[in-house]
């Protein structure tokens, strides 16, 4: 051999064998074996085809075969079940020189440029995509917004009431019992709701030390179903007792799926004329626990009411300001659930309207008066002069009172509404006005007391 294919024999055993280092000069670990080849690793179980094709051609060529093309057979292992180092470099470098002819004579294939693939959002910045960690935070309103004020209320219709029997509740608020009926009527669709009687109703209460008789009551019931409480019903007023016999029927027309959604609310009142009326108990039903079509009695202990005082009523107003006229006209339409301010009667209520421009009256006008009635119908109309450029400084008072033809009227509610509004609802309504020249503007307003009135509105104290 020459000195350069020593060198390059030195230079492929060095990879091939680790322990024959010293020998590779001489090459004498390294002499091919060309019938003894190892298989040093699994290979594909079917040939390629570049390779049958190649021994094809090489049986029609009746080519010489080389060392390179002698079959493989497998080298039997020594007598100890060992190879030694120089069996194995031999094997190994036979094979290499086995797959260098054959990669010589394998046709050449076109290169495929095959890029990695890469998975994310199309865009002209890639951005490693991470998994966000979802975190809500929380503002003072939302933490805020966890509690739950009914239970921190001191309102008695709460779970421990609720826990209670009738018994239970009697002898712990000692306020009576009332004794109702309801009914469903599928085929007209509404709810009977009959108020029977109540007894052992407790002694008056008196706020302001007005009342006269302090030994017996004048009690009502009032009826709604919950949440809406504006669509109320009201028996008349019984006098002087503590058992009250009311056998009054009352129909809410109501679709049932809908009744079943709602709560009958009865409320007893004690009336008095010359006081305020107070709540004396409540009774509430949750209509989805009762079988509404079979319908069915109760006796329901009363319990306290978190509303020591009754609503004074509700008016509904329209209004309308005329630019080119200097006109503000006022439409009295309704009133509804008036306070009560008769035993016998009911009410005979009538509607004042007074201008006030800055703190002076200027005009007074009132209403006819409706008998025996806390739901009248008025749909009157009056009209005030009011120039465009004072109507800013201008205020209505509007007043209901009871008509008494042997005493002064029975003061009911009151509401402002201009400059000196009594409340939101009445700013609103007033600046709907001022927004919408020439068309009509209705709106409902819950009545106010007088000192309320009288408190929040200047306007309130310059009327009688």
């Amino acid at each position: 051999m020459g000195f350069l294919s020593r060198i390059s024999d030195l230079l492929l055993c060095r990879w091939t064998c680790r322990h024959c280092c010293q020998k590779c000069y001489e090459s004498s670990c390294c002499q091919s074996s060309e019938d003894e080849v190892e298989i040093l690793g699994p290979f594909p179980a079917q040939t390629p085809p570049w390779l049958m094709a190649s021994r094809s051609s090489d049986k029609d060529g009746d080519s010489v075969h080389t060392a390179s093309e002698v079959p493989l057979t497998p080298r039997t292992s020594s007598p100890d079940g060992r190879r030694s180092s120089s069996d194995t470099s031999k094997s190994t470098y036979s094979l290499t020189r086995r797959i260098s002819s054959l990669e010589s004579r394998r046709p050449s294939s076109p290169l495929v440029d095959i890029k990695p693939i890469e998975f994310g959002v199309l865009s002209s910045k890639k951005e490693p995509i991470q998994p966000s960690v979802l975190r809500r935070t929380y503002t003072p309103d939302d933490y805020f917004r966890k509690f739950e004020p009914h239970l921190y209320s001191l309102d008695s219709n709460s779970d421990d009431v609720d826990s209670l029997t009738d018994e239970e509740i009697l002898t712990k608020y000692q306020l009576g019992m009332l004794h109702f009926s309801t009914q469903y009527d599928l085929l007209h669709n509404h709810l009977t709701v009959r108020v029977i009687e109540a007894r052992d109703l407790p002694p008056p209460i008196s706020h302001d030390g007005s009342r006269q008789d302090m030994a017996h009551s004048n009690p009502y019931v009032k009826i709604c179903l919950l949440p809406d409480q504006k669509n109320s019903k009201q028996t008349g007023v019984k006098r002087k007792t503590q058992k009250p016999v009311f056998e009054e029927r009352y129909t809410f027309e109501i679709p049932f799926l809908e009744a079943q959604r709602r709560t009958l609310l009865l409320t007893v009142v004690d009336f008095d004329k010359f006081s305020r009326h107070c709540v004396i108990g409540k009774v509430s039903v949750p209509l989805c626990e009762v079988d509404l079509v079979k319908g069915g009695h109760w006796w329901k202990a009363l319990i306290p009411s978190s509303q020591n005082e009754v609503e004074l009523g509700e008016l509904l107003l329209s209004l309308n300001y005329l630019p080119s006229a200097g006109r503000l006209n006022v439409d009295v339409i309704r009133a509804k659930q008036l306070l009560q301010t008769d035993v016998s009667q009911g009410s005979d209520p009538f509607v004042k309207i007074q201008l006030v421009h800055g703190l002076k009256l200027v005009k007074t006008k009132k209403t006819s008066f409706l008998r025996g009635t806390i739901d009248p119908f008025y749909n009157e109309s009056f009209s005030f002069k009011v120039p465009q450029e004072e109507l800013e400084n201008a205020s209505l008072v509007f007043t209901v009172f009871g008509h008494n033809m042997k005493s002064s009227n029975d003061f009911i509610g009151r509401i402002v509404i201009g400059q000196y509004s009594s409340g939101p609802s009445e700013s609103n309504h007033w600046r709907r006005m001022l927004n919408t020249h020439r068309t009509a503007v209705e709106q409902w307003h819950s009545l106010r007391s007088r000192a309320e009135c009288d408190r929040v509105s200047p306007a309130s104290l310059e009327v009688t």
